[in-house]
């Protein structure tokens, strides 16, 4: 990860932890860079450098509008202002990364075809704090290209859970 990308993620995290709402930008932030993700056109639009730091702001203020707080909006309009659209998603999660650790957590991010329900997100997070011996906050990403189960990265390790990946194994063994 780039020293600009880390930069820019504890810039961040300065700016929500000074307004006192960390947990309500995580969960905002999140939520946008998912969104933007998943949107070839907004993303390419927001990446865009060749279009004036004014209309990337004015799609900004429209994607957010009367949704999130004050201090989201204004965060990502700042970053995509700067001409770091196209880092959105490495920024978010850098940000996401330093404020579990700066609270003792590690970040777990779970990929699903389908949100998981409360109690299948309290179920792991007991799983993977007890394997780990550290506090997890997890970070549900939808992401349809998994078929059945889920994929866990946390740290360096990943746990694959994919209907996917048992099908191969199986495949493999006969």
């Amino acid at each position: 990860m780039s020293d600009a990308i880390t930069g820019y993620a504890k810039a961040l995290l300065s700016v929500a932890e000074a307004d006192g709402n960390v947990d309500a930008v995580k969960s905002e932030l999140g939520a946008v860079a998912q969104a933007v993700a998943g949107n070839d056109e907004l993303r390419t639009s927001l990446s865009n450098n060749l279009l004036p730091a004014a209309v990337r702001g004015g799609i900004v203020d429209d994607l957010l509008a009367n949704k999130g707080t004050d201090t989201t909006r204004a965060l990502v309009g700042m970053i995509v202002s700067a001409g770091r659209g196209g880092e959105l998603g490495e920024i978010v999660e850098s940000f996401i990364t330093q404020a579990a650790s700066g609270a003792g957590r590690s970040v777990a991010t779970v990929r699903s075809a389908v949100p998981l329900t409360d109690d299948q997100q309290s179920r792991l997070v007991a799983a993977l704090k007890k394997s780990t011996g550290s506090d997890v906050e997890l970070q549900v990403v939808l992401d349809p290209t998994v078929v059945g189960g889920a994929v866990t990265t946390i740290g360096d390790t990943v746990i694959d859970g994919s209907l996917r990946t048992r099908l191969n194994k199986m495949r493999d063994v006969l």
